[in-house]
């Protein structure tokens, strides 16, 4: 196997995710050769990701980097990448805020943050948003925990609880909360809510689109017609918000919301973008969560008014998510419990630079 690139890795879960962890000194700082090596080792541009490690769905397609932080204020930094499968190609431009849960368990283990007690406060740099991240992790006896009693919705059993605080998440791409200047646009016919909080996302009525919400994500992900419309109601809000085109970018992530049924606040089928999450990201409830407290939006409408700090409950087809809503100099927090787990270390390989061919 000398004919190939060994390159160290850790494969983590991170809340409802999973993919490897690289430290960034261990990839090439060129973003070029090193979204080449990403591709190839995660098996890029075929539906199983057959050539690699990849895992034939969004959710599993997923790759950390992680290094010390390029900022006063951080321990660390953390760069997402999300890796397309059909297509090999690599978008930077989100976050991942179930990947998140895992970076700081990894960076401790890692030795880029030492354990100070029973709870280690991690200050991650999140490099693709430019956003600061609080994680708490526990170590007791200066060690990473992952046994605990804490379950979050679409992982299986228990695990040991990681707190993750979002400082001040508006404006994650574009700068804005509301990149279009309302709170409410109409697209083709259709009332959207584009908002940029943790992740860029156009919101829209299930209804409207002809659907209930309450749909299971493969019953949305076999509704051809329906797949269509939000590519394009997505392609145009990506315009509407100054992202120009996003048809090679996974972001800004189209969103079905309707009224709660199972007790919640409000029902969510989260899109990434072209296949519905088979749960929720962290960065959607965070953004979901923020419109549903701002005036003027679709989701504000359809739950009523709520004001920090609040608790909303967020329905998904694997269950809830929690989003905890609060107030800090003017600026609104998000606190979201999630939990990860160390899944193998070793070494994956790639194909040397030069022997690898993007496919067409």
């Amino acid at each position: 196997m000398n004919d190939l690139m060994s390159i160290p890795c850790v494969l983590m879960r991170g809340g409802t995710s999973k993919g490897p962890f690289f430290l960034s000194s261990d990839l090439p700082s060129n973003s070029a050769e090193r979204d080449v090596i990403l591709l190839s080792l995660m098996g890029s541009g075929h539906p199983l990701q057959i050539d690699g490690i990849g895992g034939g769905n969004p959710v599993t397609s997923k790759v950390a980097i992680v290094g010390p932080s390029s900022i006063a204020g951080a321990d660390v930094d953390y760069l997402f990448a999300q890796i397309r499968i059909d297509q090999q190609l690599v978008d930077t431009s989100p976050n991942c805020g179930n990947m998140l849960a895992a970076v700081g368990p990894f960076a401790i283990e890692a030795g880029l943050v030492a354990a100070t007690g029973p709870l280690t406060r991690v200050r991650i740099h999140n490099v693709n948003t430019g956003k600061l991240i609080e994680a708490e992790v526990p170590t007791p006896g200066g060690k990473v925990a992952y046994l605990g009693d804490a379950a979050i919705d679409g992982v299986p059993g228990l695990a040991a609880p990681i707190a993750l605080t979002f400082m001040d998440a508006a404006g994650a791409r574009t700068g804005k909360l509301f990149p279009t200047g309302n709170a409410r646009d109409r697209i083709d016919g259709v009332d959207v809510t584009c908002i940029d909080c943790a992740m860029p996302m156009v919101l829209v009525e299930a209804e409207a689109v002809g659907v209930s919400g309450y749909e299971t994500a493969a019953d949305l992900n076999s509704n051809d017609a329906l797949l269509k419309r939000l590519k394009h109601l997505r392609l145009e809000a990506g315009r509407l918000m100054g992202m120009g085109d996003v048809s090679n970018q996974v972001t800004p992530k189209p969103v079905l919301i309707s009224k709660p049924r199972n007790g919640g606040d409000l029902n969510v089928r989260y899109f990434m973008p072209d296949e519905c999450h088979p749960s929720l990201a962290t960065t959607g409830a965070v953004g979901i969560a923020t419109a549903c407290i701002s005036e003027g939006t679709i989701a504000s409408s359809l739950i009523g008014k709520h004001t920090p700090p609040v608790i909303l409950s967020l329905e998904h087809p694997s269950g809830h998510l929690d989003v905890k809503l609060d107030s800090r100099e003017g600026k609104v927090v998000a606190g979201i419990l999630r939990t990860a787990r160390r899944l193998f270390e070793g070494h994956v390989f790639a194909k040397p630079l030069g022997s690898i061919v993007r496919a067409a």
